[in-house]
């Protein structure tokens, strides 16, 4: 499996290859698909490109994607969107149209109140694991952990020397993980030694723009698709 991450919380000054509307998303949705990935994580931005939970932002996002490709689509939660934990869950308790999961950082405040809501909204929880942070030691200890659909085990060393060695640190932190599958990706300069480690031990990952806007050889992306195809190929090459 390899989901595509459109955008993240990057905004216009990232470029003009980043999608902002439900239009532009819903187009490199499906390039990046055409492309080869299964999966698909977005972050629902305002009109001026402020990541949102709202429900207003949230429906037109989905139902534009969902319109051009038929594999699931997947949402963030992040407590950047909505900072306080009784907001974000009220807006979750809001949506009218759900997605298929929806990314949990297990690390923020209030992520088991924001995991159990989504759960009972019938909404598959993506388990957010970052390193350098606690959340491996309270995924561990949380009685969800069982009834997450997977682990977004996120490397957030940036080092391209370095970021290898901390995803196997990370792996190790959370161990059996509940024998939930695990979505191993990295970021910006750590994201593809991370893939290619993903593609070594058979784990699903992620590419996309939120994570890295430059190819393997340092030239900047000029899509998703682009780095989707680029994604597969080190992946693939990883593994034999």
């Amino acid at each position: 499996m390899v989901q595509v991450c459109l955008n993240g919380p990057r905004g216009a000054a990232d470029g003009a290859m980043v999608p902002l509307t439900p239009e532009a998303m819903a187009e490199s949705a499906a390039r990046a698909v055409a492309a080869g990935a299964t999966d698909v994580h977005v972050h629902p931005k305002t009109p001026c490109g402020r990541d949102s939970l709202s429900p207003r932002v949230l429906a037109p996002t989905l139902e534009a994607i969902r319109a051009r490709v038929s594999v699931p689509v997947g949402v963030t939660t992040g407590a950047w969107a909505e900072p306080d934990p009784a907001a974000r869950l009220a807006r979750i308790r809001e949506w009218t149209v759900l997605p298929d999961h929806a990314s949990v950082n297990w690390h923020e405040e209030g992520a088991e109140d924001v995991a159990t809501a989504l759960i009972e909204r019938g909404v598959g929880v993506e388990a957010g694991v970052w390193s350098g942070t606690d959340g491996a030691a309270r995924f561990a200890r949380s009685p969800l952990g069982p009834r997450v659909s997977r682990v977004l085990a996120e490397v957030t060393d940036t080092s391209p020397d370095t970021a290898e060695a901390s995803a196997h640190a990370l792996l190790a932190d959370l161990g059996r993980a509940f024998g939930r599958p695990v979505l191993l990706h990295g970021e910006d300069g750590g994201a593809w030694p991370v893939l290619r480690l993903a593609g070594r031990l058979g784990l699903p990952t992620r590419i996309g723009l939120e994570d890295t806007l430059l190819l393997p050889d340092g030239e900047r992306a000029l899509s998703n698709a682009q780095l989707v195809a680029e994604g597969l190929s080190q992946y693939g090459g990883a593994r034999r």
